[in-house]
């Protein structure tokens, strides 16, 4: 059975299921049934936005960077400067973007689960398109 592990991308502080956690920097996590759990305490479900939000998937040992790439792309894609469209027109033309685009927003970007526990050459190359 393949066991999820996930580590903390940021410095994460929010009301869990098991009440209010402060999770330092690159605190590894686990998956324990539907819950991203930490020393047997309930967080959250690994699908949440809080989730997607603080910790990256660590399966494969790269999670940090993982998480590094991820924070990199949105901080430079939410950067409101003049060439913010530019950025922006890259992600809607690339092929390999358009994996990690929600289906259901045709008129607006919002990225997928998926983009969050991406391969880190995709997300490199993600972070090089953007400039990030």
């Amino acid at each position: 059975m393949e066991h999820k592990t996930y580590i903390a991308r940021k410095h994460a502080r929010f009301d869990a299921v098991c009440g209010p956690v402060n999770i330092p920097y690159g605190t590894p996590l686990q998956v324990e049934g539907d819950f991203l759990c930490l020393d047997g305490k309930l967080l959250c479900y690994p699908e949440s936005q809080t989730s997607l939000d603080f910790f990256s998937q660590n399966d494969d040992g790269n999670g940090l960077q993982r998480g590094k790439l991820v924070g990199a792309v949105l901080s430079r894609l939410e950067k409101r400067d003049s060439n913010h469209q530019k950025r922006w027109n890259k992600v809607w033309a690339d092929p390999l973007c358009q994996r990690y685009r929600r289906a259901d927003h045709e008129d607006y970007w919002l990225w997928n689960p998926d983009f969050f526990s991406a391969p880190v050459l995709d997300l490199r190359h993600i972070a090089a398109l953007v400039g990030a």
